[in-house]
């Protein structure tokens, strides 16, 4: 496909989940992200979304998805409208097909960060605009299109064989790290205690996806074997929000499940070390490798805006 073959195909899409979109297509928004962060680096203008407006509907707070959405779609020339719970009816009994309806006759697309991942689906279903996963239980693939982006200015346009390990609850992040690496063609390791493991339907999807694309997904408890080799570690907060009154069960089953320097040796001499922040030094990831050489987190956590703004372009 041309570029503007796929600029049409994604047009008027949502974005729910990658395991719906090709390899081409992500490496296409990929692509596009990378494009997008060098415009904005050189101060050029790339007003690709003037006179549009994306709804973000928070029911869950966050500090890098409102600042990175609100500040990439005014840098690409539209309006971000933050909506929390308290601002809709939603909040207050609105089934999510109306609150759906109403607003694909004001707006041209919506964000969405949320619990359930139901919810984004029934949203989707019934808005007539692209609605995007800003992240739910189950997912969270625009965090992962970051991971992508930097993962490649890190270790190369091509992903096929790159051994990605991540440590800890095999929660939305695992979720979409197995599939979104597996689109890539990566080797991908999710190492989590009993218990603890990926659910089953997600480990399917990325098993699925490798199989054509000639990666592979592991799924062990085994965090030194999970180690062994490893171009990207990847930690995760044992306890994400909503799950605070299961922090001190959490805490005991997960405590050797953290990336400290001794881990680290296990991996390749040029790994490198990412977080979807927030992190709690000390706890997943130690202090001395969130600000040692390896670490990238912080390049990560910057293309949340890049890979965010294709998402927009393409979609809107």
């Amino acid at each position: 496909m041309s570029i503007t073959d796929f600029a049409s195909a994604l047009n008027g899409r949502d974005f729910l989940a990658l395991y719906d979109y090709t390899p081409e297509e992500l490496g296409y928004l990929l692509d596009l992200g990378d494009w997008l962060k060098k415009m904005h680096k050189e101060g050029k203008p790339h007003k690709l979304l003037e006179g549009k407006t994306l709804g973000m509907i928070f029911q869950k707070s966050s500090t890098r998805t409102r600042v990175s959405f609100e500040a990439g779609m005014v840098q690409l020339g539209g309006y971000p409208m933050f909506l929390s719970a308290n601002d809709l009816q939603m909040g207050r009994g609105e089934p999510i097909k109306d609150t759906a309806r109403v607003l694909s006759r004001f707006i041209d697309g919506i964000m969405i960060r949320t619990y359930k991942h139901s919810d984004v689906e029934e949203l989707a279903q019934f808005a007539d605009i692209p609605v995007i996963n800003g992240l739910t239980d189950s997912l969270h693939p625009c965090q992962v299109m970051a991971d992508l982006m930097t993962i490649r200015e890190h270790k190369g346009m091509n992903l096929k064989g790159v051994k990605m390990t991540y440590i800890g609850d095999g929660n939305n992040m695992a979720h979409s790290l197995m599939v979104g690496g597996a689109k890539m063609g990566m080797d991908v390791v999710i190492a989590s205690p009993s218990g603890y493991s990926p659910e089953e339907t997600f480990v399917n999807q990325a098993k699925e996806v490798a199989e054509k694309t000639g990666g592979s997904v592991l799924i062990t408890p085994d965090i030194e074997l999970a180690s062994k080799d490893a171009d990207v570690m990847y930690a995760d907060v044992w306890a994400s929000m909503g799950q605070e009154e299961e922090a001190k069960e959490r805490m005991a089953a997960l405590s050797s499940y953290q990336i400290n320097d001794e881990l680290l040796k296990k991996a390749a001499k040029d790994v490198i070390v990412m977080h979807c922040l927030p992190a709690h030094r000390g706890e997943e990831v130690t202090d001395s490798v969130l600000e040692g050489p390896h670490s990238v987190i912080f390049d990560e956590a910057e293309n949340r805006m890049h890979a965010q703004k294709a998402v927009l372009a393409a979609l809107m």
